[in-house]
């Protein structure tokens, strides 16, 4: 298989894991870390190749965008895009070698949330009784918070935002995904117009392009069969993938 067929059929998958339920960073990261590119290059030309899948995603679900808590979708949009700007500075500031020996942390992180926030959700809520209620100053703070990360790594960040809004405010997956992916979409934008001009993603344009052209597809292709899919074994295998990327990533550091 030639590399730019997997950066294409790895954009293809990572677009329409996103455009579901999150984990399409897992794919992505590492197949172009497996062409040849930088773990810091491959980070920043993932963030930016998975832009047009979030953007297509979000135009699919433009109808069934729900408010988060007592928010408005320009308050929270405006928290993501300022949070994934200074995420991706991060990226680009901190030392290369902060990002390696972080990545497999980072992607171990992602996966615990992605393997146990469900449960975790469940078990607040029954010790307390109740859903918590976040108030709309709460859910702004987690949510730059969960922007600063995405524009640093993006690793499973739809997935926490889920946690987030599932603990904090008691929402349905179902429910709060035409919002996670608008988000997400908001967060890469806001990344990407800083990593086009002072990363070194465009040295590499046709693994880019590749990328873009397959993550386009699938976010496309994804948020129209989203509703047809089973959750169950969607979750299954993007837990999978993590988990088998996390140890990879640890073996090889």
């Amino acid at each position: 298989m030639s590399e730019l067929l997997l950066v294409l059929l790895a954009g293809t998958a990572a677009g329409a894991l996103n455009s579901v339920g999150g984990g399409g960073t897992f794919v992505a990261l590492p197949a172009l870390v497996a062409v040849g590119l930088s773990p810091v290059t491959a980070n920043a030309t993932s963030t930016i190749a998975l832009v047009p899948g979030a953007v297509a995603s979000g135009w699919v679900y433009r109808r069934d965008i729900a408010p988060v808590g007592g928010t408005s979708l320009t308050a929270l949009t405006t928290v993501s895009v300022v949070g994934g700007g200074l995420g991706a500075a991060l990226l680009l500031t901190l030392p290369a070698a902060s990002f390696d020996a972080a990545m497999p942390w980072l992607l171990a992180f992602a996966t615990a949330v992605l393997a146990f926030g469900r449960r975790i959700s469940r078990t607040i809520s029954g010790t307390l009784g109740r859903e918590i209620g976040m108030s709309p100053r709460a859910v702004l703070i987690g949510q730059f918070l969960l922007a600063l990360y995405g524009g640093y790594f993006g690793g499973a960040v739809g997935i926490m935002m889920f946690a987030l809004w599932g603990i904090g405010l008691g929402l349905d997956a179902a429910v709060s995904n035409p919002m996670r992916i608008t988000q997400i979409a908001a967060i890469n934008l806001s990344a990407t117009a800083l990593l086009l001009v002072a990363s070194d993603a465009l040295s590499a344009p046709l693994t880019l392009g590749a990328m873009f052209a397959g993550a386009l597809a699938g976010g496309f292709t994804g948020a129209h069969f989203a509703r047809r899919l089973s959750a169950r074994l969607l979750r299954g295998i993007i837990l999978t993938t993590a988990v088998t990327m996390t140890v990879l990533y640890f073996v090889r550091g």
